[in-house]
């Protein structure tokens, strides 16, 4: 096992939209490849003038007592990096998540990129990036002998949520849904996995970056994938079988379930038909090696009859696979051939992935925007960057950070954000709904302590709408 430390983290946010939803709290225990813990940090702020905060969304993390925090979202997230990159100083770190990929992963490259910090910290610089949950696919389809799935609701479905999964190991669930507290949920179970299954935990460590699934994804033994799709584990025997020379994060596995036999002379437009299909069934599947693959060597399973065939006839179909180079040419040519399609953000939020990378003149001008705290200066940096993207997240930053002393334009624009996000109904909510979604929930909660949260909530929205008028 490479030598890296880990860096678990979690979030606690107003809502579930990626683009417009704010963390308000993350939660990072920093640890040794032992999972010893060696550092924590856990930090919190408050709502910005312009972020609705869902009731449900507060329900869930109870964080109220953030909407009077001293503390703002710029402050936050210069501190999480700061603290991410002095943690990954000696040595990479592999920054560990739970259900991170699809969500906490995506909110934190945003919200560094809003405040003019690099969005990729998880990932550059030889640190790497682990989804336990997706882990948890492959344990529940090929080692539920060694460590136990707790059925949903009795069965025969499975439950793979964070809290189910330390309960059924014994592991006090009592205060998830909190930052640091889901953390060690997070360290716990990895401490059982490490114990019972050393190989495996070893295994997801290493292809936790580029080069490691690379590794493992070109290493001679076929694959086990595993998934999890409507709470039922599905099983999959696999190799790489090509990989999109534009795109070279997308590759395509084969799945050994079908004799190779039977697809290789396929001519190209049917291979091209299978690669634009989607869905799970059909024997190409397409997966990105920068995030979590699912996917062990098959060396690592103890259970010979996991699938139908046997492993020595899956071997055999991996190795004629490996060797066909046509096919996967012809497999890479249909992957570079697709047609991507992406449609331009109609808000700034939504655009981390759509406008480029930012110039070296900007970079420069985001570090001396980090070191001022002189305002007339930042209003100068933010009217010098080449992107408009982050003219704008300057003005924003300066705004809420320093006050509303800064030239008409600038405080014309920042005021109509607000306006806009509490007097409209869009992707980021709606004080009005909000509001009257909490009404409907009062008028059956008997708790004292959701009550007291609802109306806390509510409070804070009207007072938006208040302050906007």
């Amino acid at each position: 096992m490479n030598d890296y430390n880990l860096v678990f983290y979690d979030t606690e946010t107003t809502g579930i939209q990626k683009d417009f939803s704010q963390i308000l709290q993350c939660g990072s225990v920093y640890t040794d490849i032992n999972l010893n813990r060696l550092e924590e940090q856990n930090i919190g702020c408050a709502p910005l003038p312009w972020t609705i905060p869902a009731p449900r969304a507060m329900l869930t993390n109870k964080k109220i007592d953030l909407f009077n925090s001293n503390t703002s979202h710029y402050q936050m997230m210069s501190e999480i990096q700061r603290q991410w990159r002095q943690w990954s100083l000696a040595k990479p770190s592999i920054f560990v998540s739970y259900n991170g990929h699809s969500f906490d992963e995506e909110l934190v490259r945003r919200q560094f990129w809003y405040n003019l910090l690099e969005p990729y910290t998880t990932n550059t610089n030889g640190n790497g990036r682990l989804d336990l949950m997706l882990m948890f696919h492959n344990i529940a389809s090929f080692f539920s002998d060694e460590i136990s799935i707790p059925l949903f609701d009795g069965g025969p479905g499975i439950s793979y949520k964070l809290e189910h999964l330390a309960k059924e190991h014994g592991i006090d669930a009592d205060d998830a849904h909190d930052a640091i507290a889901d953390c060690n949920l997070m360290i716990s179970l990895c401490e059982i996995i490490k114990t019972k299954l050393p190989d495996l935990f070893k295994s997801f460590i290493n292809s936790s970056t580029k080069q490691g699934i690379k590794n493992l994804l070109y290493s001679d033994d076929f694959l086990a994938l595993g998934e999890i799709h409507r709470r039922h584990t599905f099983q999959y025997p696999v190799v790489l079988c090509g990989s999109d020379p534009s795109r070279p994060n997308e590759i395509v596995l084969f799945d050994l379930s079908y004799d190779p036999e039977d697809i290789l002379d396929l001519d190209y437009s049917e291979i091209n038909k299978l690669i634009q299909s989607k869905g799970r069934d059909g024997p190409l599947k397409k997966y990105k090696i920068n995030k979590t693959i699912p996917v062990c060597s098959s060396k690592l399973i103890n259970n010979k009859e996991v699938f139908d065939i046997s492993f020595d006839e899956l071997q055999r179909r991996a190795e004629i696979i490996k060797k066909d180079k046509d096919f996967q040419s012809k497999i890479s040519q249909a992957m570079e051939d697709r047609m991507m399609t992406f449609p331009e953000p109609e808000h700034i939020e939504a655009s981390i992935y759509s406008g480029g990378f930012p110039s070296q003149k900007d970079k420069d001008l985001m570090q001396e925007f980090h070191l001022s705290e002189d305002i007339n200066h930042l209003i100068k940096i933010s009217r010098n960057f080449e992107d408009e993207r982050f003219s704008i997240f300057a003005e924003r930053i300066i705004c809420s950070q320093y006050g509303l002393d800064v030239p008409e334009d600038v405080k014309s624009r920042y005021m109509e954000l607000i306006k806009e996000r509490t007097t409209s109904d869009g992707k980021w909510g709606s004080v009005q709904k909000s509001v009257g979604e909490i009404d409907g929930m009062l008028e059956d909660e008997t708790s004292p302590e959701k009550i007291e949260i609802l109306n806390v909530t509510k409070k804070k929205l009207l007072s938006m709408r208040q302050n906007i008028e």
